[in-house]
């Protein structure tokens, strides 16, 4: 939210360097598509909206997260062992495992705020999974308050990444169709 807003987004896309070679990253005047494995992925997106985040200026970052979707197959580099043996881990084991990867999270030094939302397609049991995370959210420390339709997290950029980069990969059948609907902010003037 600045009048030199070009040099904040050139910040945060130089932020995306050392990702080149494990993502695929398609910048147009509107988005900036990111395809690859979630861990380098997940990576890519918290540095980008830290380096962007560090400046001054109130920053915002929409982001939509997808796997599993049935009219675009993934691309083989998005496979990853999290996901595997998901499928063979019991709810409370994956909520367990999420919450010490949030407690392992780097400290970026920059403190944020995200709403999101999580959306686990198909019939069964979809709704266990949605009450499951929402119950290792509500553990994460980083959970500020549930809304309407969505989830908000405060903390650290790298504690906050890291719970919706868990939320992503633990919840929700390893080949079924998931997405992750995100708003980052950083140093709203409405905070103060």
């Amino acid at each position: 939210m600045t009048s030199d807003f070009v040099d904040v987004i050139t910040t945060g896309l130089d932020a995306l360097s050392p990702y080149k070679s494990d993502l695929r990253i398609e910048t147009d005047d509107m988005s900036t598509l990111m395809v690859g494995a979630p861990g380098p992925l997940f990576d890519a997106i918290r540095d980008l909206f830290s380096a962007a985040a560090k400046r001054p200026e109130h920053v915002t970052m929409h982001v939509t997260l997808s796997r599993g979707c049935p009219g675009e197959p993934d691309d083989p580099n998005c496979r990853c062992d999290t996901l595997a043996r998901a499928q063979d881990q019991s709810l409370a084991e994956r909520q367990t495992l999420a919450a010490h990867a949030v407690k392992d999270a780097p400290d970026m030094g920059v403190g944020i705020d995200v709403q999101f939302s999580l959306y686990v397609m198909g019939a069964g049991g979809h709704m266990d999974e949605i009450y499951g995370c929402i119950d290792f959210l509500k553990d994460s420390g980083t959970f500020l308050r549930s809304k309407n339709f969505c989830t908000r997290l405060r903390g650290d950029a790298g504690a906050v990444f890291e719970t919706l980069r868990q939320a992503f990969l633990r919840f929700g059948p390893a080949e079924g169709h998931v997405t992750i609907d995100l708003t980052a902010s950083a140093n709203s003037p409405s905070l103060g």
